[in-house]
């Protein structure tokens, strides 16, 4: 069942940040932060699992799998992105009854033509909002649980416009959408308009090195936004962080240039006193085994 805390905090008007998480590393490091909610990200997840980009390369059985392992993995409750809902309406019913059993609190589908794009890159189209409408309804009447949030994306703004973009914003949320994602706004200006178009959260998508600027919590709620999610910030830090270590390492020097994480800190978050405990109670062994 969703974890319902992201349902109680948007309902009493708080603000929730969610970072992107897109393995079981980043994922547990996330939790341990003093973030609201995580946010799977479809790009950095399938970037991790199949080294592709995000233009609905994967599938849904290649998603679901990932995703109720860091549901089951942390505290916090998850956004999880399904991209159009991997199809049709059968598909889009499948698709929220497998999230919804995987865990997560609210599953994002978007009104991009298959195959979808990630919306921070150029030539994307959108279906017709009336196929977005039955998705919408499809996605509220297959949940059993009204804990699990739907939100609805669209990506009209680069094609075909901001006025559409909020015009269907509106209908989305008539057709029963708890959170809006108006996706690429290219200025404050634009995001002014979004925060305060609606009378449900609306939920502000932060792409560093993307279309949209880049702004935190307290500027966001501002605007009017209820949501903020940093899909890209993880993994772009921790592939900047690697490409310095490994070239280092190849250089021929062991003196990395960024900084690291403990290795005991990063055994304790992995798990390991768990393991050691186990070992202590049953076998007499204990912490001070080699960690290789």
């Amino acid at each position: 069942m969703p974890n319902p805390d992201l349902a109680r905090i948007l309902r009493g008007g708080g603000f929730v940040v969610a970072p992107g998480v897109f393995d079981m590393i980043s994922a547990k490091i996330a939790d341990s932060g003093p973030a609201e909610a995580l946010y799977v990200t479809g790009y950095g997840t399938v970037a991790s699992h199949l080294g592709l980009p995000d233009a609905g390369i994967a599938t849904y059985t290649d998603m679901v799998g990932r995703v109720e392992r860091i549901v089951q993995g942390v505290s916090k409750p998850v956004i999880a992105d399904a991209d159009t809902g991997y199809g049709g309406l059968l598909n889009v019913h499948h698709t929220v009854r497998g999230y919804e059993r995987a865990g997560v609190s609210a599953i994002q589908i978007e009104d991009q033509e298959f195959p979808k794009k990630c919306g921070h890159t150029p030539n994307r189209r959108v279906i017709l909002a009336d196929e977005m409408v039955r998705k919408i309804r499809v996605a509220a009447d297959a949940r059993s649980s009204t804990d699990l949030l739907i939100v609805a994306r669209t990506d009209a703004r680069t094609g075909l416009g901001l006025d559409e973009a909020l015009r269907r914003g509106e209908v989305y949320a008539s057709a029963g959408a708890d959170i809006l994602f108006i996706e690429s706004p290219e200025n404050e200006a634009e995001m002014a308009r979004i925060g305060s178009a609606f009378d449900v959260p609306v939920l502000a998508n932060i792409v560093h090195g993307g279309r949209t600027p880049t702004l935190g919590r307290d500027r966001l709620r501002e605007l009017g936004f209820a949501v903020a999610i940093y899909p890209v910030a993880g993994f772009l830090a921790a592939a900047k962080a690697m490409q310095a270590a490994y070239s280092a390492l190849a250089e021929g020097t062991a003196d990395l240039p960024v900084p690291l994480y403990p290795f005991q800190d990063f055994n304790l978050l992995m798990g390991f006193r768990e393991v050691w405990d186990f070992e202590r109670r049953h076998t007499g062994d204990g912490e001070g085994r080699d960690a290789g």
